[in-house]
């Protein structure tokens, strides 16, 4: 007799790069038991270098990956953190629709932090490299094509990315109404 197991869920972290999303990844990843999906991460393993710039259609690749494994994690009742940029638009309500077509619950985590502070973590990783660099052309370009969330996305917005990692975890839950 087959066994029905519980959804998982799904929390998307979104913003510009070098906004916090991967240490508020590894906060989620700790407080849930989380499996973290980085499309950086996924790049990586396919030998691309998004500092450098990738074409559109290796992006598109690099989600399809992250998706199937998210979709796979998630009928396995696991707490998916996908980080990712997750703009444009599409790309979130594409997330949306893996969390429904799973019956998983959903929470869209914007990271938002100021331009200029993207910038000085830019410099500070030039100076002292914790991950692969994004040349300046690239960081512009992904800056100015940033597409801002929706007032219809209700989001839950971290300024500055700065939420102690206990409150973090109170204010997903939260978000995800309990899940």
């Amino acid at each position: 007799m087959p066994t029905s197991r519980a959804p998982g869920v799904l929390v998307l972290l979104c913003g510009r790069s070098f906004s916090g999303k991967s240490t508020v990844a590894a906060h989620l990843q700790q407080a849930f038991a989380a499996d973290v999906i980085s499309l950086d991460a996924i790049n990586a393993e396919r030998g691309l270098d998004g500092g450098q710039g990738i074409p559109l259609e290796e992006w598109t690749r690099t989600n399809e990956v992250a998706s199937t494994r998210t979709a796979r994690a998630l009928e396995a009742g696991v707490f998916v953190v996908v980080d990712d940029t997750a703009s444009p638009r599409f790309l979130r309500d594409g997330w949306r629709e893996v969390a429904e077509r799973s019956g998983a619950p959903f929470a869209l985590v914007h990271v938002d932090v100021e331009e200029a502070v993207v910038w000085e973590r830019v410099r500070a990783n030039r100076a002292d490299p914790s991950r692969p660099d994004v040349t300046d052309e690239v960081m512009r370009e992904h800056l100015a094509s940033f597409e801002p969330l929706g007032d219809d996305e209700r989001a839950l917005v971290l300024r500055g990315g700065d939420l102690p990692s206990g409150r973090l975890a109170q204010a997903v839950r939260a978000h995800l109404g309990g899940a």
